[in-house]
C-alpha cells in the first residue's frame, strides 16, 4: 500500500530581486506558487510608471507535495536560496487558511501595508528611505504609525509618520 503524502503551501526564500524570476522558473517546471505582490507609481526624473513589488521582498510561496524530491526540484530552481523552516533542513508549511486570507486581501484592490512582527515600544530601525539607519520608538497615534527619537537627556521626543514596512527591529 502507498501512502500519499499531503500537498502544503511552504516559503521559499529567494536571491535578492529574483521574486518574479524564481516564480516564473517554478511555473515552467509545473510547480504551482504564488507570489504576492503589488503595483505602486513609480517616479523618474522623465516619467512616471506603474511597477509591480513583492509583497514579502526575497520570500514567495509553493504548493508540494511533502516530500525530497518535490522540495529538491524547487530548491534547484534558479534563484531559489532555501525553503524557510523553523527547524533547520525540514521547510515548514504554511496554512492553507493564511494563503487563501492573503489572496483574498490582493484581490480585495484595497491598499495595503506590510507590518513587520513588530511591538508599540520596541527599539527598531528604519531600513530604507531617507531615515535609512536611523533608529528609534515604534508607537501608533490613531490609525498612524510614528517613528519616535528620544533625547533622554532633554526629555523629549520627535516623531515622524512612517509606513511599517519601512521598519525593523533594532
Amino acid at each position: 500500500m502507498h501512502t500519499i503524502t499531503p500537498i502544503n503551501w511552504y516559503a521559499i526564500y529567494t536571491k535578492p530581486r529574483h521574486e518574479f524570476v524564481v516564480h516564473g522558473e517554478l511555473q515552467k517546471k509545473g510547480i504551482e506558487s504564488f507570489l504576492p505582490s503589488f503595483k505602486r507609481l513609480q517616479q523618474w526624473k522623465d516619467r512616471k510608471k506603474f511597477v509591480e513589488f513583492p509583497l514579502f521582498p526575497g520570500y514567495l510561496f509553493v504548493h508540494l507535495q511533502h516530500d525530497s524530491g518535490a522540495f529538491l526540484n524547487a530548491l534547484k530552481t534558479r534563484g531559489v536560496v532555501t525553503f524557510v523552516s523553523s527547524v533547520p533542513g525540514h521547510p515548514s508549511s504554511v496554512a492553507a487558511e493564511e494563503i487563501q486570507s492573503l489572496k483574498l486581501l490582493l484581490d480585495s484592490g484595497e491598499e495595503l501595508d506590510v507590518y513587520p512582527h513588530l511591538k508599540e515600544g520596541e527599539l527598531i530601525r528604519v531600513r530604507r528611505g531617507p531615515l535609512k539607519g536611523a533608529e528609534g520608538i515604534l508607537t501608533r497615534r490613531d490609525e498612524q504609525y510614528l517613528f519616535l527619537v528620544n533625547i533622554h537627556l532633554l526629555g523629549r521626543s520627535v516623531g515622524v509618520k512612517i509606513y511599517a514596512d519601512e521598519l525593523e527591529a533594532a
